[in-house]
């Protein structure tokens, strides 16, 4: 990673940190469970900077969430470990898919949604695991009711909200110049020159 990527990383991981900020205090559905925009910044890291990028940046956007489903909610010391690691998982995902579709793809914008729907898989699978057999074991609480009933439906809602938000970003010229001149390449660049 050269100094540009990881200045990259670090800003979409603060900037995830901000998006949990103010959705958690805008969203609140019930005590513990509040609406969370925070992934937006590791999708952007993800299909803009590549897996490790994604990866790096979905670990540093899961720290204040960390610390509020965590040690401050219900998941005590394992949602500051898990958090992190899920939201990586998504970045990861991200930017893997980014190899995958979008550099074979002329209509970035039109498969952002779908891409970004597949990126969530992994950290649902992940988080299942977390409330099903993590949380049970190591803390008393959670279930596999917890995350079916408050926890799937919730972020379900999140990420077709997100994937739509991608969409408008990935199909944004300006976007893409601002990232490709500052920071790393540009989704669409390549279908403009290939047109």
């Amino acid at each position: 990673m050269n100094t540009k990527t990881i200045t990259f990383a670090l800003m979409m991981g603060a900037l995830g940190n901000v998006l949990f900020a103010i959705s958690y205090h805008v969203g609140q559905i019930a005590p513990g469970v509040a609406m969370d925009f925070s992934l937006i910044a590791a999708f952007i890291a993800g299909f803009y900077g590549g897996p490790l990028t994604g990866l790096v940046s979905g670990i540093f956007v899961g720290i204040l969430p960390g610390i509020m489903f965590g040690p401050m909610g219900m998941g005590s010391w394992l949602g500051l470990i898990g958090l992190p690691i899920g939201k990586g998982l998504t970045g990861l995902t991200a930017g893997i898919l980014e190899k995958l579709i979008f550099r074979q793809n002329k209509r970035s914008s039109i498969v952002a949604v779908p891409a970004t729907l597949l990126a969530y898989l992994p950290e649902c699978i992940y988080t299942y695991f977390y409330f099903a057999w993590l949380m049970p074991v190591f803390l008393g609480s959670g279930g596999a009711y917890t995350f079916l009933y408050y926890i799937l439906p919730k972020a379900l809602a999140e990420v077709v909200i997100m994937s739509f938000l991608m969409a408008a970003l990935v199909g944004n010229k300006g976007f893409n110049d601002f990232l490709s001149r500052f920071f790393i390449r540009s989704i669409t660049a390549k279908t403009e020159t290939s047109s």
